[in-house]
């Protein structure tokens, strides 16, 4: 659902154009894995919407996919972009709704995660001397991007994946404690933001997951 990184300096046109293709990419997977996973577990909601596809049309929020990413690329601030979440209809997924809810969740993140490999795949191939080379930018982008998107879902507040991941490990009173705070996870992450502590915690895995793929 989410994705925030660091600046990236000097961008030139082409560079605009991959950054912005590969977040687009990148999280129309994202989107599609959750509808996919939920339609497999007996949640149709997504696929009578029409989010059950590849196609981006059908996950962008003009705002949180568009425009946020843009300003930031062109101004060098933090990138910051969102997709349209895929509903999801708990009434839908009998017997233990939590585990599914669960299995949901981490679909999303396991997908960049696949992303990531399948492009790191691509960048050995080629090899570092085709750094200057387009498609080899783009590859190396979906590597860093796409990994980055999986960690920082998986941070364990609400509303991202970790947090509803999270809540399907724990049950019971646990669970209710982390849904408690759904509504207050947004200023959890802002704050988590302001304080370095985003800084501190999530690049480091995500730059070692990267250097280990690559």
């Amino acid at each position: 659902m989410w994705y925030a990184g660091r600046s990236l300096p000097n961008i030139d046109p082409v560079q605009l154009i991959i950054g912005v293709s590969v977040l687009l990419l990148s999280l129309t997977v994202h989107e599609a894995a959750h509808a996919w996973s939920a339609d497999r577990l007996g949640d149709a909601t997504a696929r009578r919407l029409g989010r059950l596809s590849l196609n981006p049309a059908v996950h962008i929020d003009p705002i949180g996919t568009i425009l946020f990413p843009l300003i930031a690329i062109l101004t060098g601030l933090p990138i910051i972009g969102w997709a349209k979440p895929v509903p999801v209809s708990v009434a839908q997924l009998r017997g233990n709704w939590r585990r599914k809810y669960m299995l949901i969740a981490a679909a999303g993140p396991a997908s960049n995660l696949v992303l990531a490999a399948t492009a790191a795949v691509g960048v050995r191939l080629m090899g570092f001397e085709a750094a200057g080379d387009a498609l080899f930018r783009f590859l190396l982008l979906m590597v860093v991007i796409n990994v980055l998107l999986a960690v920082f879902n998986m941070l364990p507040v609400p509303p991202l994946d970790g947090g509803n991941v999270l809540s399907g490990l724990l049950g019971g009173r646990a669970a209710d404690l982390i849904d408690s705070i759904r509504p207050y996870g947004f200023l959890i992450l802002y704050g988590l933001l302001l304080t370095g502590v985003f800084e501190r915690v999530v690049f480091p895995i995500q730059e070692g997951i990267v250097g280990w793929l690559l």
